[in-house]
């Protein structure tokens, strides 16, 4: 056993000392993957376990403007790199159908080497994203597709940076910076508040997009199975095979949150037609609301699940049929009060059905009397994910 182990160190010594490239052996976390590593999985851990049992007795926080601030920041470093990228290489000087490694020490090489690092270090703030989700108590936005590709995106770069920083699989990287320009823009337009969200109607695109990425980067990754090229073909292979997994996570996604939960809503609104209380319908017409009128939820779930204005809960009777009442004011600058049902967070399940408990505790925003919400068109079935 002592031999295996002994092996086992020298054979890792090796690899890390004889087999990565020099130029980036003093840069920071480049020593040694065990931090990075380390990273991932108190990532993984705090996303899934503590961090919501930290925020399980508190109340969600206000994070408005920690938000619009950080998506713009994360927004421009976007696209730096990106631009970054372009310039060390593939706007020009590279080829998209065989790409090798430049190793030398020339400044385009050098540049490449340092953008690629930063991208490293990107794929770190990104764990924000998870965090400002857990602080404002939206854990139904942190699913296991989330976790896993960001607990798993740090050390497959770190591996790549560590190897073969710059050549042919650093497309992967340039495409998902621009993607990511894009999806916190996004993040950005949708945190300003709900006056702001009608300029970002192009929402329901985002999950495709994001797909063509995925059939982007597996295309370009495994053309090198049929050609020659003097680039490492382990890198092709593990780049190419993200590429197909989280295409079929995302397929997969897109299919639950806005296929099968859209379809379900519709067959309910058209199969009940109304919901009762203050004759609000909800037959796929909308209704402007003012202050003190009311929106009802059906306690059979035969009625339209709608939230109720303001901090008042659904009361039911024998025959489940729910009454809400709503009074007036108490709305802080047209955007959410402290444990609203923020515009971007459903109060459907996963298959259609109406989350009662969410519907008692969560209540609606201004943008539900301002904007005429139509049921089959804004409770929203999730959000993109930024990957």
């Amino acid at each position: 056993m002592a031999i295996i182990l002994q092996e086992a160190q020298e054979w890792y010594r090796e690899l890390l000392d004889n087999k990565s490239d020099p130029r980036v052996k003093d840069f920071f976390l480049l020593s040694s993957p065990l931090p990075t590593l380390g990273m991932c999985i108190f990532y993984a851990y705090f996303s899934k376990s503590l961090g919501p049992r930290l925020m399980a007795k508190r109340k969600p926080m206000e994070l408005r403007s920690v938000l619009v601030i950080y998506n713009a920041i994360q927004t421009i470093f976007s696209a730096w790199i990106f631009y970054e990228y372009l310039m060390s290489g593939w706007w020009g000087h590279y080829s998209f159908k065989c790409q090798p490694v430049d190793y030398g020490h020339s400044p385009l090489a050098l540049r490449m080497v340092n953008i690629c690092w930063w991208y490293y270090i990107s794929k770190f703030t990104e764990f924000f994203d998870t965090l400002f989700f857990i602080l404002r108590k939206k854990n139904e936005h942190v699913s296991t597709l989330h976790v896993i590709h960001h607990g798993c995106m740090p050390f497959s770069v770190w591996m790549g940076l560590k190897f073969a920083p710059g050549g042919h699989s650093t497309f992967f990287a340039l495409l998902n910076a621009f993607v990511h320009i894009v999806m916190y823009f996004y993040y950005m337009i949708a945190a300003m508040g709900p006056k702001y969200q009608k300029f970002i109607w192009w929402k329901k695109y985002l999950t495709t997009f994001q797909m063509v990425q995925f059939v982007a980067i597996f295309t370009h990754q495994f053309q090198l199975l049929f050609r020659d090229c003097d680039y490492p073909k382990g890198f092709m292979v593990w780049i190419g095979l993200h590429g197909v997994m989280f295409l079929f996570l995302f397929s997969d996604f897109y299919k639950a949150k806005y296929l099968t939960v859209t379809r379900r809503r519709r067959q309910a609104v058209k199969a009940n037609g109304h919901a009762n209380g203050h004759g609000l319908h909800t037959n796929g017409h909308s209704k402007h609301l003012g202050n003190g009128d009311a929106l009802v939820a059906n306690g059979s779930n035969k009625g339209a699940c709608m939230p109720v204005l303001e901090d008042e809960y659904v009361t039911r009777n024998g025959n489940g049929n729910g009454n809400g009442h709503a009074g007036g004011g108490g709305f802080e600058d047209g955007f959410f009060k402290e444990g609203a049902l923020s515009s971007n967070e459903s109060i459907l399940n996963p298959d259609g059905t109406c989350n009662r408990t969410r519907l008692k505790n969560k209540t609606a925003t201004k943008q539900l009397q301002y904007d005429h919400w139509n049921l089959a068109r804004n409770l929203d079935p999730g959000e993109p994910i930024a990957l």
